[in-house]
């Protein structure tokens, strides 16, 4: 008997398989009608029920459903999904670029949190937490054992809530026990600094603090700088991108008038087109001469961005190949059930290119010293590489790797020193400065 059963089955899968690519093939001719999505619809619901009645062990049905919708999603495309709650809500918090916590930068080191630095003026710096703490405790529990993320989420929750840590510090003959009291942390996610008077604006990620903190930098290197200031280099590097409302706006500081990008959809209403406006912050860096640092890693709200300033010509690019992703994505809320990412459209740069699987490339094309055990390892291909991308770019898709490595020593910088000698104009390009009139 148990030979017959196997026989059975692998006659099943054998004579299976020529009716189903049969059938792929014909639904392939077109979209299904009416009659037969329900039918489609049905059979879903019958696998369903069949799981449900005679799976070895009773599933959750929830978590079934759940699947079947990310699956779903997910075939689309590699940026369509489906956001649980718990996910959702990390999404929000991410684009938001707030959330309820501490106040300090972690990592993990010997199975416990070490803290690399706490933030100015947050419930963490406030209650005495210092850089190189070692957190072993987390409301009674043991970081022991945990992940970073796990820790990580233990410290993030609803503010005006406290949590119980215990600290061990270098010096200190007993650990220190700390109640700190949860509150709105917002991420850095500029920064700036300068060097031989030329000031380096570092965004990477377009949260919805990233205008405001473009803003504030500029204003930050001209107190510092005033007439010294020879001109501003926008570091997008390893930038994945974020919310396109943002990156319009950084776009139209940099820019008085003229097209920033246009979307294009399936219906009408996702076809738009967003144009930069004069405003106070332009007038600010009119005169400013700009090169934006791209790599293979600047993806998304940072090849709009990168775009924009490259085809209206105000900036130079310097760098390498970006990553090439010219999708947009909605966020269509479910309610209680969480959320759904889904791509409704393809962005188009001023000159109409899309860049979809295809990358912007640099004008000045600079590459990094990269260290012998990271060589062959700090490229990638990009979207071109994802599977399931949906192709209909305007450009060439690419097929060799564009580098993501960028040094934490600003001397080693090769990319970033480069653009600093072109200000200074210790080195000279054709394309730099860029004009506006060609």
């Amino acid at each position: 008997m148990k030979s017959a059963l196997l026989a059975l089955s692998i006659g099943l899968f054998a004579g299976g398989a020529p009716a189903f690519a049969q059938e792929a093939t014909q639904e392939e001719l077109g979209p299904l009608d009416q009659q037969q999505v329900y039918e489609e619809l049905n059979l879903f619901g019958e696998i369903f029920d069949r799981i449900r009645s005679e799976y070895v062990d009773a599933p959750n049905e929830k978590e079934l459903v759940r699947a079947a919708i990310q699956g779903m999603l997910s075939s689309l495309d590699p940026h369509s999904g489906y956001l649980d709650p718990d996910d959702y809500a990390d999404v929000r918090e991410d684009t938001q670029g707030t959330f309820g916590g501490l106040g300090i930068e972690v990592v993990m080191e010997d199975e416990v949190i070490k803290v690399v630095s706490p933030i100015d003026d947050t419930p963490a710096a406030e209650a005495g937490v210092l850089a190189n703490d070692y957190i072993v405790e987390l409301d009674g529990e043991p970081v022991r054992g945990k992940t970073l993320d796990e820790a990580v989420d233990m410290m993030r929750g609803e503010v005006g809530t406290d949590i119980d840590l215990v600290i061990v510090r270098e010096g200190a003959d007993e650990p220190i026990e700390l109640t700190i009291t949860r509150d709105v942390i917002t991420f850095q996610v500029v920064r700036s600094f300068t060097q031989d008077n030329v000031g380096v604006i570092r965004l990477a990620r377009f949260t919805g603090q990233a205008y405001a903190g473009v803003e504030d930098a500029i204003d930050d290197l001209q107190a510092e700088l005033g007439d010294d200031l020879k001109g501003l280099i926008l570091d997008l590097r390893n930038n994945p991108g974020g919310l396109v409302d943002q990156a319009v706006f950084i776009s139209d500081a940099f820019l008085s008038r003229g097209n920033v990008l246009s979307t294009r959809g399936r219906s009408a209403e996702e076809n738009a087109r967003y144009d930069a406006n004069a405003d106070d912050l332009d007038k600010k860096v009119e005169n400013l001469k700009l090169i934006v640092l791209v790599n293979g890693g600047s993806a998304s709200a940072s090849e709009i961005v990168a775009g924009a300033l490259q085809d209206q010509k105000r900036a130079t690019l310097v760098g390498t190949r970006t990553f090439g992703k010219g999708s947009v994505q909605s966020i269509i809320s479910l309610g209680q059930s969480g959320a759904m990412r889904l791509t409704t459209s393809r962005y188009y740069t001023p000159s109409g290119r899309s860049i979809q699987a295809a990358g912007i490339m640099p004008d000045i094309e600079v590459f990094q010293d990269v260290p012998e055990e990271l060589q062959g390892r700090d490229e990638i291909i990009g979207e071109a590489a994802l599977d399931g991308q949906i192709g209909g770019g305007t450009e060439d898709e690419a097929t060799t790797g564009s580098s993501v490595y960028v040094p934490s020593d600003r001397e080693k910088d090769n990319q970033l020193q480069y653009a600093i000698d072109l200000m200074l104009g210790e080195k000279s390009n054709e394309a730099f400065p860029p004009n506006p009139n060609e």
